[in-house]
C-alpha cells in the first residue's frame, strides 16, 4: 500500500462483545424473518424448522471462515482486505466493490420496505419520502460516530427481540397441532427453502467489517460473528415453528406480512399492531448497519487508494470517515427517493455468494502454524457457497443477470483506476 497521510488516521476501538454482537443481530434479524418464514413454510411447509437449521450449518460454514479471518488480523474493511492480501488485489477490489454495489442497493430497498411497514399504520405518508428522511437520519447517526449509531442499534435490537419473543410466548398458546401434520422432513422442498432462508441469515459478517473499531477486536468480533448467529438461530426456529403452529402452510404461504396474519388468528389487535412494529424495528436496523458497513468498506478501499483517498478521511471531532458515510447516505437517500428498486435489488443474491466464496477462499489460503478451525471448514463453506450460486443461477437468473453485469463494471473500474495510476 502506498504511504498516505490516511495512514496517520486511526479509528478508535470503542465497541465491547455486546455491542458488536448486536451489530450483526441487527443485520441478520431483519424484514427477512418477517417474510422469509412465509416462504420457506410455502416450500418446506411442517418441516420449515429443518429447513432452516440447514441454512443456519450452511451460514455457519462461512461465519467460521470469518471468525478466523478476524482471529488472525481482525481488519477495518473484512473481505475487501483479506481477498486483497490473501488473493490478489483484483479480486479485493471486486469482493470491496460487489459488497459496496449490494449494501448500497439493499439499504436503500430497506428503507422503502420501513416506509410501506409504517404505511400501514399511517395510511396518509408518502413511502418515497418518508424512506429518503429515515436514510438521512440515519446517514447523520452514523456521522456522529459508532458509539452512537451503536447506541441506537442496541435499543432497537432489544425491541425487535422482545417483539418476537412476545411473539413466541403469546403464539405458543394457540398453536394448532394438526399443522404439524404431516411431517415431511426428506422432500425435496426443504432444500430449496433452506436457499431462500440462507439469504435471511446474511448479515452475520457485518461485525467483521469494522472490526478495528472494536475493543480486543481478535477475541470479541470471532465471538460476536458465532454469537450473533446462534441467537438469530434459535430466534428464527422458534418463530417458524409458532408461526407455522398458528396458522399452517396455507396460512403462510404468499403472505406479505406471515408473522402478522399468524398472531392474527388470535383476534388480539394490540398483538398484531406490536408484531407490525416488529417489522418496523427490524428493517430500521437493517438500515443503520447498512450505513455503517458499506462506509467502512469504502474507507477501507480508500486507504488502499483503490477509491478516491478523500473518502478515508477521519473527522477530527467524531474520528468517523465522514466522506464516505455522507456519500453512501446520499446515495441510498437517492435511490429511495427516485428509483424503482424491486429489481434492482437483485443484485445482492448473487453478490452475498460472491463476496463469501471469495472470504472461504481466503480463509483457505491462510498461512499460519496454527489454525482455529480445520481446514475443511472454509472448503466446506466455498463448496455450499458455490453450489448455492449455482442453484441461483436456475431459481433466479435476474440475481445472475444482475450479479454478473455488477462485477464486469466493477473489473472495468479497477482497470481504469490502475492505468490512472501508472500515468
Amino acid at each position: 500500500m502506498k504511504s498516505s497521510k490516511l495512514d496517520d488516521a486511526m479509528l478508535k476501538p470503542t465497541l465491547g462483545l455486546w455491542d458488536a454482537t448486536a451489530i450483526s443481530i441487527g443485520a441478520i434479524i431483519g424484514a427477512g424473518i418477517f417474510v422469509v418464514t412465509g416462504i420457506g413454510a410455502g416450500l418446506a411447509g411442517s418441516a420449515l424448522a429443518i429447513s432452516m437449521v440447514i441454512a443456519a450449518v450452511i451460514a455457519l460454514f462461512t461465519a467460521l471462515s470469518f471468525a478466523e479471518l478476524t482471529t488472525w488480523q481482525p481488519k477495518e474493511g473484512s473481505i475487501y482486505e483479506y481477498a486483497y492480501s490473501l488473493i490478489s488485489p483484483l479480486a479485493g477490489f471486486l469482493a470491496g466493490w460487489m459488497w459496496i454495489l449490494s449494501n448500497i442497493f439493499g439499504g436503500a430497498a430497506v428503507s422503502l420496505g420501513f416506509a410501506y411497514y409504517l404505511k400501514e399504520i399511517f395510511p396518509a405518508i408518502q413511502p418515497n419520502i418518508t424512506a429518503a428522511i429515515l436514510c438521512i437520519a440515519f446517514t447523520l447517526l452514523n456521522f456522529l460516530g459508532i458509539r452512537e449509531s451503536a447506541f441506537v442499534n442496541n435499543i432497537l435490537v432489544i425491541a425487535k427481540i422482545a417483539v418476537l419473543t412476545f411473539f413466541i410466548i403469546f403464539g405458543l398458546t394457540y398453536i394448532n397441532p394438526a399443522n404439524f401434520t404431516p411431517f415431511e422432513p426428506l422432500k425435496i422442498e426443504v432444500l430449496s427453502a433452506a436457499f431462500y432462508i440462507f439469504f435471511a441469515y446474511g448479515g452475520f459478517a457485518r461485525v467483521a467489517v469494522i472490526a478495528e473499531e472494536v475493543k480486543n477486536a481478535k477475541r470479541n468480533v470471532p465471538k460476536a460473528i458465532l454469537f450473533s448467529l446462534a441467537i438469530s438461530t434459535a430466534l428464527y426456529i422458534l418463530v417458524g415453528v409458532v408461526a407455522l403452529g398458528l396458522v399452517g402452510k396455507l396460512g403462510l404461504e404468499g403472505s406479505r406480512s406471515p408473522l402478522a396474519d399468524a398472531i392474527g388468528v388470535t383476534g388480539n389487535v394490540a398483538a398484531i399492531y406490536l408484531v407490525s412494529v416488529g417489522g418496523l424495528l427490524a428493517t430500521a436496523t437493517v438500515l443503520l448497519t447498512s450505513i455503517l458497513g458499506v462506509s467502512r468498506i469504502v474507507y477501507a478501499m480508500a486507504r488502499r487508494e483503490d477509491l478516491p483517498q478523500v473518502l478515508g478521511n477521519l473527522h477530527s471531532k467524531y474520528k468517523t470517515p465522514y466522506f464516505s458515510v455522507f456519500m453512501v447516505g446520499g446515495i441510498m437517500t437517492l435511490l429511495a427517493l427516485f428509483i424503482d428498486l424491486s429489481q434492482v435489488i437483485a443484485i445482492s443474491t448473487f453478490a452475498l455468494l460472491f463476496y463469501y466464496s471469495l472470504a472461504n477462499v481466503s480463509a483457505l489460503r491462510l498461512k499460519i502454524k496454527k489454525r482455529v478451525y480445520p481446514r475443511f471448514v472454509p472448503v466446506l463453506g466455498f463448496t455450499s457457497c458455490l453450489t448455492l450460486l449455482i442453484f441461483t443461477l436456475f431459481v433466479s437468473p435476474q440475481s445472475w443477470i444482475a450479479g454478473v453485469s455488477g462485477l464486469f463494471l466493477g473489473i472495468i473500474c479497477y482497470f481504469i483506476k490502475e492505468n490512472l495510476l501508472k500515468e
